[in-house]
């Protein structure tokens, strides 16, 4: 379906790869920001990236490509952004360029460290965009999946439902089924989340915990899940929908989950600047970490988070995983 609207991907990565590649099924022209020169001159010789889901190749007559973060910014209608939580803050900084009247759509899986909010609640505070014009792009979905065009499913959360549904036409196609919500913030602490249970599956994997308490754990996290969203942004929603509950499950079982391949990783005994150093991606749960810890310590009634004060006191207060997870399981059911 023709939209009216110009879109632009901002970010490198597989995720954003798999984004224009979706995009592409769709739209004459697709804009797409990539810091790194160098892909982008390999993109336009090779016509695929060098570095993620090589396998996609893409038809360059439908690619405007810039390593200028204002000029796609001033190009596009709609801006969808996929740089990695740790380092959009800084991308952002170089941007000199008036959104205020963008629609701008998170992909971002986790918090923005510098300012503590979510990518959309930072969008608004710092460049003054309407959560009208916010959305947030949700699985559960690999873009692994993508590149290989297998069945995959999406929500598109905007409070806006006619732009959210433009944004969702945009993204489907005969693999990829959307639909949209608008629950705005709950699916993006539900991104988040995601990402610290899968750790957290990957460190019991790695210490040799089977599939009978990996169903326990996910169960556990689930129920966390819902608690923390509950208390962050009280709205009616069902905490089993796709955007919730199957990305949770995807993410934590998936062999393409960049998270419980880090989990894993800590679990078997690695440190975490060794398993960060050996990954080729970021993984997104290791910042949602300790984001989501430090949210729910400045309440004045906490939630109960057992898997995510677990999580954190391995990556960020180096205790002994297998330790932490003979406690953890006492206090799971």
């Amino acid at each position: 379906m023709a939209s009216n609207y110009k879109y632009a991907v901002f970010g490198g990565g597989s995720w954003a790869t798999a984004i224009v590649k979706m995009l592409c099924e769709n739209l004459n022209e697709v804009g797409w920001y990539m810091r790194s020169e160098s892909t982008k001159s390999h993109l336009i010789e090779a016509q695929h990236n060098p570095n993620y889901l090589s396998s996609v190749e893409f038809d360059l007559k439908q690619l405007r490509l810039s390593n200028d973060i204002n000029e796609m910014a001033q190009y596009a209608d709609v801006l969808i952004f996929v740089i990695p939580s740790a380092f959009i803050h800084k991308e952002l900084e170089k941007l000199n360029v008036d959104i205020t009247n963008k629609t701008v759509v998170s992909a971002v899986k986790g918090i923005i460290p510098e300012s503590g909010l979510l990518v959309g609640e930072h969008f608004h505070d710092i460049y003054n965009i309407t959560f009208e014009n916010i959305a947030v792009i949700a699985g559960p979905c690999h873009a692994e999946e993508v590149a290989l065009e297998r069945l995959s499913y999406l929500t598109i959360s905007c409070v806006d439902a006619h732009k959210a549904q433009d944004i969702a036409n945009q993204l489907s196609s005969n693999y990829i089924r959307t639909k949209i919500s608008d629950d705005v913030i709950g699916t993006e602490y539900a991104v988040m989340l995601k990402n610290i249970y899968a750790i957290a599956a990957g460190i019991a994997h790695g210490l040799g915990y089977g599939d009978n308490f990996q169903s326990v754990l996910m169960s556990n996290a689930i129920r966390e899940m819902k608690r923390f969203i509950k208390k962050m942004h009280k709205m009616k929603r069902n905490i089993n929908n796709s955007a919730y509950l199957g990305d949770l499950l995807v993410t934590g079982y998936s062999v393409f989950s960049r998270n419980r391949m880090f989990g894993n990783m800590i679990g078997k005994g690695y440190t975490v600047k060794s398993a960060q150093m050996e990954m080729n991606m970021v993984a997104e749960g290791y910042y949602a970490t300790k984001s989501a810890y430090l949210l729910n310590e400045k309440n004045k009634k906490k939630t109960r988070l057992p898997i995510v004060n677990a999580v954190y006191g391995i990556l960020y207060n180096g205790k002994d995983p297998k330790k932490v997870f003979n406690k953890l399981t006492e206090k799971l059911d």
